[in-house]
C-alpha cells in the first residue's frame, strides 16, 4: 500500500522532513524537485532554522500544488499558551504564503497548559478555514484521547524507528483509529547485521530497508526522512516498492 488517508487526502507514504532547510536558491529548487519526484508530505515547523524552513517552502511551492500536504507545527517555544500559538500560527501562514495550512500540529504538549486549551486555539483556526487538519506530537494514548475530545486528530508525530520503540502502543492505536502515524528520525535506528544482510538480498540500501520495515510495521505509517539531497529523496521513495518477507520483518523487529 503506497498511500495513506490523511483526513480527506490520499498521501504517498514517504514524506520529507525539512528541519535543515534554509532560504537559499538551491534549497528552493530542491523543494520543488522533491515534489516533482513524488513527495506529497512536506514536514516543517515554526521553529525550524529560525523560520527559514517555512519561508523556503512558501517560496518554492505557493500556491501549493493539488494533493501536496505541507505540515507545520507550533508551540515548541516553551509554551502552549493560546496567545503564543496564535502568534506562531499567524507567522506560519505568512511564511508559507498560504491562507490555509494543510496540517498543523501542536509541536509539544505544555505541562503547564491543559492540552484542551492549546488545541482549542488551533480549532479556532480550523473553524475559520485557516487550518485544514490538526495533529499532535510526542504524545501517549491518553493524551491523544483527550485531544480527540476537542478536535478530530488526523496525525500523530512521535519519535519512532528500529531502535526507538517507546510508542509501539501508540502506533497500533493510530492504525485502529484511522490516524496517520508520522515517525520522526525514522532512519536513526540501528538494525544491526540483519539490516545489512536484508539490504544486500534486496539489492537495496539500508535506508530503504529501514523505511520498508516501517511501512510494513503499520498501514498508518508515514515516515518523513529529512534530507537536502534529491538523490536521497528518490532513494527514499523507491522504498515504497520493497516488500519484506515475514521472516525479514521479524528479524528486524
Amino acid at each position: 500500500m503506497k498511500f495513506v488517508r490523511l483526513g480527506d487526502i490520499d498521501v504517498t507514504r514517504i514524506g520529507l522532513g525539512t528541519n535543515r532547510l534554509t532560504k537559499t536558491p538551491d534549497h528552493v529548487a530542491f523543494v520543488r524537485a522533491a515534489v516533482a519526484a513524488g513527495v506529497q508530505m512536506i514536514d516543517t515547523a515554526y521553529s525550524y532554522q529560525g523560520g527559514q524552513s517555512e519561508e523556503t517552502i512558501g517560496e518554492a511551492l505557493s500556491p501549493f500544488p493539488e494533493g501536496c500536504v505541507v505540515a507545520t507545527k507550533g508551540g515548541n517555544s516553551g509554551s502552549g499558551r493560546p496567545e503564543v500559538l496564535r502568534a506562531e500560527l499567524e507567522k506560519s501562514l505568512q511564511r508559507l504564503r498560504t491562507d490555509s495550512i494543510s496540517l498543523h500540529y501542536l509541536h509539544r504538549v505544555d505541562p503547564k497548559i491543559p492540552i484542551e486549551e492549546s488545541l482549542g486555539l488551533i480549532k479556532e483556526y480550523q473553524d475559520q478555514g485557516k487550518v485544514r487538519h490538526i495533529g499532535i506530537s510526542e504524545v501517549d494514548i491518553g493524551q491523544i484521547k483527550r485531544a480527540r475530545e476537542v478536535v478530530p486528530i488526523a496525525a500523530v508525530q512521535n519519535h519512532y524507528n528500529l531502535s526507538e520503540r517507546k510508542y509501539e502502543e501508540v502506533v497500533d492505536y493510530c492504525a485502529a483509529e484511522g490516524i496517520v502515524f508520522v515517525p520522526f528520525f525514522p532512519l536513526r535506528g540501528d538494525g544491526g547485521p540483519a539490516l545489512i544482510e536484508i539490504a544486500e538480498r534486496h539489492g537495496a540500501t539500508t535506508r530503504q530497508i529501514t523505511l520498508a520495515w516501517l511501512l510494513r510495521r503499520s498501514p498508518a505509517m508515514l515516515p518523513i526522512p529529512g534530507t537536502l539531497s534529491l538523490d536521497h529523496v528518490k532513494e527514499n521513495l523507491a522504498a515504497l516498492e520493497i516488500e519484506l518477507t515475514d521472516a525479514e520483518f521479524e528479524a528486524l523487529r
